[in-house]
């Protein structure tokens, strides 16, 4: 054993018997949230706004491309990010496909202006401008925000409840609270998949589930990626839209890896760097905006298996990214995970949504925030009615026209307020 405690270290490769093994752990970790976020993202809009093939093609390549940013020292898996299903949705709707792929796409740059600042200024002034009370409110919004998905797809919106869907649902929710709870292993860090798979049978003995999308699918397939100025243009109302989240989900990067430096006994925020770490999950985003996938982020599931394997190997982490790349490439298994029935999503949903919510309230509670203090109720108040509430502003100049909708208008919100009554401010 190492001194770090790690079987193998970053920049170890293991042996090629355990290899693979190890690199299959990471992919069935990231797999079940990694395609729920197309999905999620399709139902919620009507419409086949990004497909599964592209969001584990973008997932491999972002993960690889952060590696080589990183020159190998950070064993960071990168996946589709859930804060941004609801703004995907959003731009898509007013802008259609140009709307969700610039505002990915200036999700990414505004990472990777970010990490020059870092690298020319240092990171403290990030601590002040995104403070545990603006970060936590607006994680919670982002999971909140997703709760009407989640009840629509169960079913439960009307007095016409389909008691199969509701079981399927019921059980897909149970099956995935107890994995969370009682699991031991590898199994606890897969509650969501194991609850797909076990709601997706039951609902096959149900008679829910078309096989037709499997039927007739090829074996093998092509991922139809975007082309930029052939399949869409820029958009103005995409970059607003979607920029002030970009904030948030930086505070999230540096908490996963703040993480994931205690588990490996390194400081990954200053070895690679954190201005290394954002730049390779910029470029990764970038990337996927570019061709019509969605925003990368690091996976507390793939941190996970790194905590109980004890192997922190670069090495590993790179394999998995290869096998979810060729995996785009199977038409017939990418064409089978579109068969989930809604009541299964929904299901899981209930606990996926809750979990991102929780997590916004325990940034709050690990960091001590003081709600005797009228300045954190007016931040947090403010931010979770503009998120919750729908408010919508909209700018108009000629033919520019823009809106600033309820999540992104609590971000920067949150932000002003935060600024205008700090200590020195006041």
């Amino acid at each position: 054993m190492k001194k770090n405690n790690l079987l193998y270290d970053t920049n170890e490769k293991p042996p090629v018997s355990k290899w693979l093994i190890l690199s299959l752990q990471h992919v069935f970790a990231m797999f079940g949230a990694t395609i729920l976020v197309p999905i999620m993202v399709n139902q919620a809009a009507g419409v086949e706004v990004i497909t599964i093939p592209t969001a584990l093609v973008t997932s491999g390549i972002g993960t690889l491309l952060y590696i080589l940013c990183t020159k190998g020292k950070s064993p960071v898996y990168l996946g589709s990010s859930f804060a941004f299903i609801t703004p995907i949705v959003a731009s898509f709707s007013k802008d259609g496909v140009s709307g969700f792929t610039t505002g990915i796409i200036s999700v990414g740059l505004i990472y990777i202006l970010f990490s020059f600042l870092i690298h020319l200024f240092g990171k403290d002034w990030i601590n002040k401008l995104l403070p545990p009370i603006v970060v936590g409110p607006m994680i919670m919004i982002i999971g909140l925000s997703l709760a009407p998905n989640a009840v629509k797809q169960i079913g439960l919106t009307g007095s016409n409840i389909v008691l199969s869907n509701l079981v399927v649902a019921l059980v897909s929710f149970l099956v995935t609270a107890f994995v969370a709870i009682y699991a031991k292993g590898f199994f606890k860090v897969i509650p969501f998949l194991i609850g797909i798979i076990t709601g997706y049978l039951l609902s096959i003995c149900f008679g829910l589930v078309d096989f037709e999308p499997v039927t007739t699918s090829s074996f093998f397939s092509f991922p139809s990626l975007l082309i930029p100025f052939k399949d869409y243009t820029f958009s103005f109302s995409g970059f607003m839209t979607m920029a002030p989240i970009a904030l948030v989900s930086i505070a999230e990067h540096i908490g996963d890896h703040m993480a994931l430096s205690s588990i490996i006994g390194k400081d990954l925020i200053k070895d690679p760097g954190l201005d290394k770490t954002l730049l390779g999950d910029g470029i990764a985003t970038t990337f996927a905006g570019l061709v019509g996938g969605p925003a990368n982020t690091t996976y507390g599931e793939n941190t996970s298996v790194v905590g109980m394997s004890k192997v922190a190997s670069v090495w590993v982490i790179g394999l998995a990214a290869i096998i979810s790349i060729i995996m785009c490439f199977l038409g017939i298994v990418t064409s089978l995970f579109s068969t989930i029935p809604s009541p299964v999503l929904g299901g899981v949903s209930l606990l996926l949504y809750g979990f991102i919510s929780v997590n916004g309230l325990k940034v709050l509670i690990e960091n001590r925030i003081d709600f005797n203090d009228i300045k954190n109720v007016v931040i947090a108040s403010s931010m979770l009615i503009l998120g919750l509430g729908g408010a919508v502003i909209t700018f108009s100049n000629g033919d520019l026209s823009f809106s600033l909708t309820g999540m992104s208008l609590a971000a920067i919100v949150g932000i002003i307020l935060n600024l205008v009554f700090s200590e020195k401010g006041r």
